[in-house]
């Protein structure tokens, strides 16, 4: 499942004051139009962070929670340097009109996740990005959410998980972390899983995306993970 505006979706105005707002309604309608009473929600980076906002305002709804990379917005995570100047007001805009997406370029950020030695496995995912990058209407909605998670000077205070929230999860949530992710160090991801009650954390020797690297390893445990919860 993409988030609006990017795949195949209709262009939309991301709401940078109700951003959270709005993903946690989009995935209410994802759901009914699925017909689905719960589920069980995965999501990667942001896709994590988006579930896990659903999952809290959401509870009843939310067999299991899988988190499968450091969620940006976390207690103590921070945005990486690539990704605030690409948030920033001008020199944003600049890029995203001068600057044309390219293997090179994709395979540089994705370095600087951490995952520079794993993405060159996935020269068809390499592809996928330069195209994304390219559809104006999906850089448009990416543009968008940056600015509305991050400043200039890292992670809006106000868009945060607060520790306090995570403390009322109630849904059993497992944490897929790399070790060198620089979204945040194992010591966060330690923290974060400290704060939920029945949270798992499994860290991977990784960057911000385990699963390029371990993809058995991290099906493996999310099919335990939610095969614990059936029935």
């Amino acid at each position: 499942m993409d988030r609006p505006g990017h795949g195949l979706s209709d262009p939309v105005q991301v709401p940078r004051k109700r951003y959270r707002d709005a993903a946690i309604e989009f995935l209410d309608d994802v759901l009914d139009e699925l017909g689905l009473e719960t589920s069980a929600l995965a999501g990667g980076s942001m896709g994590g962070t988006w579930a896990l906002w659903y999952a809290l305002a959401r509870p009843e709804r939310v067999r299991r929670l899988m988190l499968l990379t450091g969620a940006p917005l976390l207690p103590g995570t921070r945005s990486a340097a690539p990704v605030r100047v690409m948030a920033a007001p001008v020199v944003g805009d600049l890029l995203a009109g001068v600057v044309k997406p390219n293997a090179k370029m994709v395979v540089r950020l994705m370095s600087a996740m951490g995952e520079g030695d794993t993405i060159d496995r996935y020269p068809e995912l390499i592809e996928s990005m330069v195209a994304a990058g390219r559809d104006p209407i999906a850089a448009a909605a990416n543009l968008g959410e940056l600015r509305a998670g991050i400043s200039p000077f890292g992670f809006r205070r106000s868009m945060r998980v607060r520790p306090e929230e995570l403390r009322r999860l109630t849904v059993p949530t497992l944490m897929v972390w790399g070790d060198h992710d620089p979204v945040g160090a194992v010591k966060v991801a330690q923290a974060t899983a400290s704060l939920i009650p029945t949270a798992q954390l499994e860290v991977l020797p990784a960057g911000h995306v385990p699963f390029l690297g371990h993809p058995d390893r991290v099906a493996e445990r999310l099919t335990q993970f939610v095969r614990s919860g059936s029935g």
